[in-house]
């Protein structure tokens, strides 16, 4: 029995290893004290409109081929393959069993800055809350006031195609762990180029397609904006530093008027996923492309 003493100390090293594990990577919901006394107004559902907007939110929880206002009613089921496997937007309508108009205002901020769902389960980061992460709890409240007012539809959501060990939600948490970094990518600006930096960082979220991955679906912000593969699966993101062989010797003017009309100083015009985008981005005030245009023009060139 002696010989065996030795296992007592390693399996107790092993239970504090496993327990610190599950501590660091376990759900950090926002809490209730942070939304206390909130309640929607239409001031900030107006505050919401212009973030859902530049977030470009109808392009991926819209349903398939739905058009005009039904887009709004934000039923979810466009799908998103991956190499992890297939994501499907849920539906994000006022729904309250089959969408989420049930949910509290600390609800939707922990899913839409911590990436935790309702029921505190990790959420995967097809949904882009790493880059939502780095906006505040008051910028979630006026989206969550202007969701309010769309309205509900009662498809349920379509399950996640994804097979093990990618199925392991708590897994998310070691993920979070290594990538989620709500600081600046960029910092040290101020005025026009920090707005910017704000709405492409953040509600933005561009990039979580123009910066590359590496094998465990994190972001390299080594090459922050550099593009990479699709995360759709076809074809390539571009790059969009100023060392880009696409927008690279764009001015910011052009940059804003491309993000208004679509159309590229050589008068050729958005395509595929991007078409979409500028169909919101053209809804903007003028104030928010110029931000936009002005940080692209300020972020690091990489080749």
């Amino acid at each position: 029995m002696a010989s065996w003493r030795w296992l007592i100390p390693v399996a107790a090293l092993a239970a504090a290893g496993g327990g610190a594990a599950l501590w660091l990577t376990a759900p950090d919901p926002i809490g209730a004290d942070a939304v206390a006394g909130w309640s929607p107004s239409p001031e900030a559902a107006a505050r919401g409109e212009r973030l859902f907007a530049l977030g470009s939110c109808v392009s991926c929880h819209a349903a398939p081929g739905a058009e005009g206002e039904a887009r709004l009613a934000l039923a979810g089921g466009r799908a998103f393959p991956t190499e992890f496997g297939t994501f499907h937007a849920p539906n994000i309508s006022q729904d309250p069993q089959a969408g989420i108009g049930g949910w509290t205002p600390a609800q939707f901020a922990s899913a839409f800055l911590r990436g935790v769902g309702a029921e505190g389960e990790h959420l995967y980061p097809a949904f882009p809350w790493p880059s939502y992460g780095r906006m505040e709890v008051a910028d979630a409240l006026d989206l969550w006031a202007y969701l309010k007012t769309l309205p509900a539809d009662p498809t349920p959501s379509k399950p996640h195609d994804v097979g093990f060990p990618f199925s392991i939600r708590a897994a998310v948490g070691g993920w979070k762990l290594l990538y989620f970094k709500p600081e600046p990518v960029v910092a040290g600006l101020s005025g026009q180029e920090e707005a910017g930096r704000r709405l492409v960082e953040g509600i933005g979220h561009c990039g979580e397609c123009h910066t590359p991955r590496d094998p465990l679906g994190g972001p390299d912000y080594t090459r922050w904006l550099a593009g990479g593969p699709n995360p759709d699966g076809e074809g390539s993101i571009p790059n969009i530093t100023p060392a880009s062989s696409e927008i690279g010797g764009w001015s910011a003017a052009d940059i804003a008027y491309y993000l208004e009309s679509g159309f590229t100083p050589d008068y050729d015009s958005a395509g595929g996923g991007m078409a979409a985008v500028i169909e919101e981005t053209s809804k903007l005030p003028a104030e928010d492309r110029e931000a936009i245009a002005a940080y692209l023009k300020a972020v690091p060139a990489v080749e």
